[in-house]
């Protein structure tokens, strides 16, 4: 056996047993603590009606049964602007994952080149030279595998990042979507009644030209004629902006976009809210929260390494000849083995300073996890609140609106027996058209606050693994490879 090959044998020696010896330095990670409570405030006391299944199906917007709906949905998910670049940040935290899991392996290096020289009066001279080079960081005390562990938990909270997003424009989308229809009941509403209020103009004016009704029967006709007109205008254009909004979610220009009207009305499906608890897998937000806890606990151990000295060991070999015929030959050969250690002594408490910012840095996402948890928490509860309280206002209104077209309809036979002016129907009518209007309004109020109970649940999204060991969205197998 050669001396090469005996010292490259023990390099290999030397290499294994580092890697079984290194230890990762800093704390290990826990996931924080947060007091969510047993059961939600909202629905304490009483159980709602609930499907088989007690979770939210991961396409929630198929429980209310409209096909528009459910393409526009997926639409978002391919052409939406903020998706894609949310998505291309995933796939940026994914490579740096993979940068740093490559540090774990020795890089290799060849190089080759010819000079040429001359040192005084001396005539010139030629060198060849042929070589390589295997450089290796022991990785004793962890700083490489915190770094990896601090990357990988970065990429589950991007991918979290990225579902919460796909669920943030869904929710967005479905809301739009249902006040666009709700304006679409609205207007339809209004061109009937205006149909009716030109109908009453005629008829006021036919009774004034009869000299049994006065001008200001006939004014007020024409105010309520126009009102309505102006109210049916302004609901054009609400209804286009809802329409561009609409389309810019689905990344198209305004103008390349229509959504017909439709007589779509769909009914308040049942939601199950769950306990408190299963929001920490359900809520994609706070999993990217609590990954970012965990990486910033990582960050800490590669602070602290930097306290501890590096060894790097390396080896390199070659050919080095002055003549071209001789290059390959054995006497020209040349190789060198050995390791390096490297330690900073003093740096004016650097090291210290990053060390207290990463503790920081932990603290403020702790912090940050904590408070997401909580606002999570209160969007659940206000929408459970909001679903109960609009549907009792929602039965309290009918109650209201038939009423208001029995006054209606009462009104308008004493007008037309000639016991009233038109100034009593005008009062009659206005407070009747208010009436349908908002019990259209309260209807899609409904929906919006379902749609936005189903994002605030997580929207069906579940993490891959259980939250006391990690989200794994890569293994560190693959982050290596």
């Amino acid at each position: 056996m050669t001396t090469a090959e005996r010292c490259l044998r023990k390099f290999g020696w030397v290499l294994a047993t580092l890697m079984l010896a290194g230890c990762a330095v800093g704390p290990d990670y826990q996931r924080p603590v947060v007091d969510v409570g047993a059961q939600y405030r909202a629905v304490a006391g009483w159980t709602p009606a609930r499907p088989a299944d007690d979770a939210l199906p991961a396409d929630w917007w198929r429980l209310f049964n409209d096909p528009a709906l459910d393409q526009l949905m997926q639409d978002v998910l391919v052409s939406n602007q903020t998706i894609a670049q949310v998505e291309a940040q995933y796939r940026q935290a994914q490579a740096l994952l993979r940068a740093s899991g490559a540090l774990f392996f020795p890089v290799l290096g060849v190089d080759a080149g010819v000079t040429r020289s001359r040192s005084g009066q001396a005539d010139a001279t030629r060198q060849y030279n042929l070589g390589g080079s295997v450089t290796w960081e022991a990785d004793l005390w962890g700083r490489i595998r915190r770094t990896v562990e601090a990357d990988r938990a970065q990429v589950q909270a991007s991918s979290a990042e990225l579902a919460a997003t796909r669920l943030s424009v869904q929710s967005t989308l479905a809301q739009t979507y249902f006040r666009i229809r709700a304006y679409d009941a609205e207007r339809r509403l209004l061109d009937q009644t205006i149909a009716a209020y030109e109908r009453s103009l005629q008829m006021t004016r036919n009774r004034f030209d009869a000299g049994v009704a006065s001008q200001l029967d006939v004014s007020s006709a024409q105010v309520q004629l126009e009102n309505a007109l102006t109210q049916r205008l302004a609901l054009d254009r609400q209804r286009a902006q809802l329409e561009h909004a609409l389309a810019v979610l689905v990344g198209k220009a305004p103008s390349a976009f229509q959504l017909d009207e439709a007589r779509v009305w769909v009914d308040v499906p049942e939601v199950p809210a769950g306990l408190p608890s299963q929001l920490l897998q359900r809520r994609p937000d706070v999993a990217a929260a609590e990954r970012r806890v965990a990486a910033a606990n990582a960050e800490i151990g590669v602070a602290q390494s930097a306290w501890f000295p590096d060894l790097t060991l390396s080896a390199q070999g070659g050919f080095r000849s002055g003549q071209w015929a001789q290059w390959l030959t054995a006497p020209f050969s040349f190789w060198s083995v050995g390791p390096a250690l490297a330690m900073t002594l003093f740096d004016g408490g650097a090291r210290s300073a990053r060390v207290d910012q990463a503790r920081a840095q932990y603290d403020a996402d702790v912090a940050a996890y904590r408070q997401t948890v909580l606002t999570a928490l209160q969007e659940v509860e206000d929408y459970l609140v909001a679903i109960s309280g609009l549907g009792r206002e929602q039965l309290s209104q009918g109650r209201a609106l038939a009423a208001a077209r029995e006054s209606l309809r009462l009104t308008r036979n004493q007008y037309e027996a000639g016991l009233i002016d038109y100034l009593s129907v005008v009062q009659v009518e206005t407070s009747a058209l208010s009436a349908e209007r908002e019990a259209i309004s309260l209807g899609a109020d409904r929906l919006i606050a379902s749609v936005q109970l189903m994002a605030a649940l997580g929207g069906g999204w579940q993490v891959d693994t259980p939250q006391d060991t990690a989200i794994e969205v890569i293994t560190p197998e693959a982050a290596v490879r």
